[in-house]
C-alpha cells in the first residue's frame, strides 16, 4: 500500500469533501477514484485494491477509536469498512456502486449467488452502525459487538476477491 499527502486550498478541500458526502463517499474513497480517471486506470482489479485498501484502513480506524471508547466514530468507520469491501467485490466485477440503494442491491445479488443470507444479516449490523453515527443511540456493548460482524463480513467478502 503507497500512501502519499496532498496540499490543497482550503476552499478545494472543502468542495471536495461536499462531493464526497453528496455522493455518499469518503473524501479518501473520492480523490482514489478521480485519481485512477486521471491516470486512465481502468483495470477493475486496481479499482477493487483501492476499495480494499480503503475497507482495511478504515477497520483499522474502527478498532482505534473503539479503543479510545469513541463509539460514534468507531461506528462510522466500521461502516465506512463494510461498504468498502462491497464496493472492491463489484469493482472486481466492473461494476460502479453509486448509491447506499445501489450498496443494498449487490448485498442481496451476492447473498443469492452464494445462497448465504449471513451476509445480509451481517451487513445489517454495519447499517445499524451507520445509524449509530448520526444518532449515538447503541449501547458501547452493542457498538463493539457489530464491529465483530463488521470483521466477519469483510473476511467473508475477501474470500470473494480472493476466487
Amino acid at each position: 500500500m503507497a500512501q502519499v499527502s496532498i496540499i490543497l486550498p482550503g476552499k478545494v478541500l472543502e468542495e471536495l469533501k461536499r462531493r464526497a458526502e453528496s455522493e455518499g463517499k469518503s473524501l479518501e474513497e473520492l480523490i482514489g477514484e478521480a485519481v485512477l480517471r486521471e491516470t486512465s486506470t481502468s483495470d477493475p482489479a486496481v479499482k477493487a485494491e483501492l476499495h480494499l485498501m480503503l475497507c482495511e484502513k478504515y477497520l483499522n480506524e474502527a478498532k482505534k477509536f473503539l479503543e479510545k471508547k469513541d463509539y460514534v466514530q468507531a461506528s462510522e468507520k466500521a461502516w465506512e469498512a463494510a461498504s468498502q469491501i462491497v464496493k472492491a467485490i463489484a469493482a472486481s466485477r466492473n461494476i460502479e456502486l453509486r448509491s447506499h440503494g445501489e450498496l443494498y442491491r449487490f448485498i442481496m445479488k451476492l447473498v443469492r449467488e452464494k445462497g448465504d443470507d449471513e451476509i445480509r444479516r451481517l451487513w445489517l449490523s454495519a447499517i445499524t452502525l451507520h445509524q449509530n453515527f448520526y444518532e449515538n443511540w447503541l449501547p458501547p456493548e452493542m457498538v463493539k459487538e457489530n464491529i465483530k460482524d463488521v470483521e466477519k463480513f469483510v473476511e467473508k467478502l475477501k474470500a470473494q476477491l480472493k476466487k
